[in-house]
């Protein structure tokens, strides 16, 4: 379902990143010893949560959803890395709802299989596990970016627990950033904040380029980008910035210093606790500027 040539610039993002191909898994169990911890947010609100199965025109996606457990919070829809819905993206999901949010996180790869997608362990090294994350990546288009995010959209905005009345925000890593843009690019009148962080290329010369969506935006945008992909492709934040100061969409555009590819996540090999937070507090910043 991808197209050849965006296949193509995925898989090459994915090879130069040697973070990715070291790229390990963690688990919330006893020895796993693999996921960092997290700080709670200063008053910490109730949370709960649980597994959700979202209908969708495509099948039925497994989803993780987490929320304040008093009264009605804006919705946050999240996108994971390549590696898919896991304890790391349950554990961010559930701080971000002790924020004030209601988190949505599905298995970006439901056509394929449930979640977990991939073993503890992982890594691209291994041809099986690459050949196997690869394949599952095919399946994902411009178009079931956009076809999923009306899905999630449309369910989320039917919980109690969400408040539809306020503008939502998205967020997305690694090739999850591109799926940001589309979000807030096709359903501009109810995101009002995505953030994207080590994204996939967002600026290319294909007609699909996430970066030609910023028009059709109404949001405020976070891009959080790795250090050494802005080396490989420097040019990438200008035509960013410009792009967003043209269609007069705010944005706060930063090169995280010192960074690898995949730094954000806690259970990544790479995983900088001092970036993180840092890109952690910007992203509720951008947040609460978006859906207030």
């Amino acid at each position: 379902m991808c197209d050849q040539d965006s296949f193509h610039d995925m898989l090459e993002h994915l090879k130069r990143n040697d973070a990715l191909t070291r790229r390990r898994f963690g688990a919330l169990s006893v020895g796993a010893g693999l996921l960092a911890a997290l700080p709670r947010p200063v008053n910490a609100a109730e949370v709960v949560e649980q597994e959700v199965e979202i209908k969708t025109s495509d099948g039925v996606a497994d989803a993780h959803f987490v929320h304040p457990a008093q009264g009605k919070a804006p919705a946050v829809l999240v996108w994971t890395d390549i590696f898919g819905l896991r304890p790391a993206f349950r554990q961010m999901g559930r701080r971000l709802a002790e924020s004030g949010y209601a988190v949505l996180t599905p298995n970006p790869f439901y056509r394929t299989r449930r979640a977990p997608t991939t073993a503890p362990g992982a890594n691209l090294q291994d041809e099986a596990t690459r050949n196997a994350v690869m394949a599952m990546a095919r399946t994902l288009s411009p178009e079931t970016h956009v076809s999923d995010a009306q899905a999630f959209i449309g369910w989320l905005d039917g919980q109690a627990a969400v408040d539809s009345q306020r503008k939502m925000g998205t967020t997305g890593y690694c090739m999850g950033g591109a799926i940001v843009m589309r979000t807030a690019g096709n359903f501009p009148d109810r995101v009002g904040a995505g953030a994207a962080f080590h994204s996939g290329p967002l600026v290319t010369d294909k007609p699909d380029s996430p970066h030609l969506l910023v028009p059709k935006m109404k949001a405020h945008l976070l891009i959080a980008i790795a250090a050494n992909d802005d080396e490989r492709d420097p040019n990438a934040k200008r035509v960013l910035r410009e792009t967003c100061d043209q269609a007069k969409v705010p944005a706060e555009i930063e090169v995280y210093a010192g960074t690898k590819h995949g730094w954000c996540p806690p259970d990544a090999a790479v995983y900088d606790e001092t970036q993180a937070e840092r890109a952690w507090q910007r992203l509720l910043v951008t947040l609460r500027a978006g859906v207030s």
